[in-house]
């Protein structure tokens, strides 16, 4: 695998048709995108159940520029789209939100400190990112586990999961020249 690989989780349940493309395009200014799980729609978490559902994805990008490190990513990169499309944090995590960008996995990077987590420890806990990570790469091996992602996919209920076909499609035609 290249090591110049980046996965990184996006969500919104504001307006996500318009925001999860505008997303994209100004990723490409530093990522090169290989390929886009489909949109999964999910609750949202937390204690704030009166909002939106959630559409969610992964994607498999390259690197466009080798000088960022998982942190300058996160911080110069991510954020700061998400502060163009008028994310706004507040005390509870799982308020609505414009658009959240997260790495995933950076390289092959294992880092655990106060500012970031690479790999992203939600991979195992919620079914949309690691049924995102299935889909584009199934022999994917990610520590802790240590195993390809489709020898431990029985631990998850991926079939559950509610896909938006449309919503998806559409990505893939924009974004990846399908069709």
């Amino acid at each position: 695998m290249n090591n110049n690989f980046v996965y990184i989780g996006v969500g919104s349940n504001i307006n996500p048709e318009y925001n999860i493309p505008k997303s994209f395009q100004l990723l490409q200014e530093y990522i090169t995108i290989k390929n886009i799980s489909p949109i999964f729609i999910t609750p949202p978490l937390g204690s704030i159940k009166e909002q939106p559902l959630f559409a969610n994805c992964v994607i498999e990008a390259m690197l466009k520029d080798e000088i960022y490190t998982p942190i300058e990513f996160k911080f110069c990169v991510l954020r700061k789209i998400e502060s163009e499309m008028k994310r706004i944090r507040t005390e509870n995590k799982y308020s609505p939100r414009t658009i959240d960008l997260d790495i995933l996995l950076f390289k092959d990077e294992i880092i655990n400190n106060c500012e970031i987590t690479i790999p992203d420890p939600d991979i195992y806990d919620r079914n949309f990112l690691f049924a995102g990570l299935l889909y584009l790469n199934p022999s994917l091996v990610i520590y802790p586990e240590n195993k390809p992602l489709i020898n431990i996919y029985y631990r998850y209920e991926i079939e559950r999961l509610r896909i938006d076909c449309h919503f998806t499609i559409k990505l893939w035609k924009e974004f990846l020249n399908e069709y």
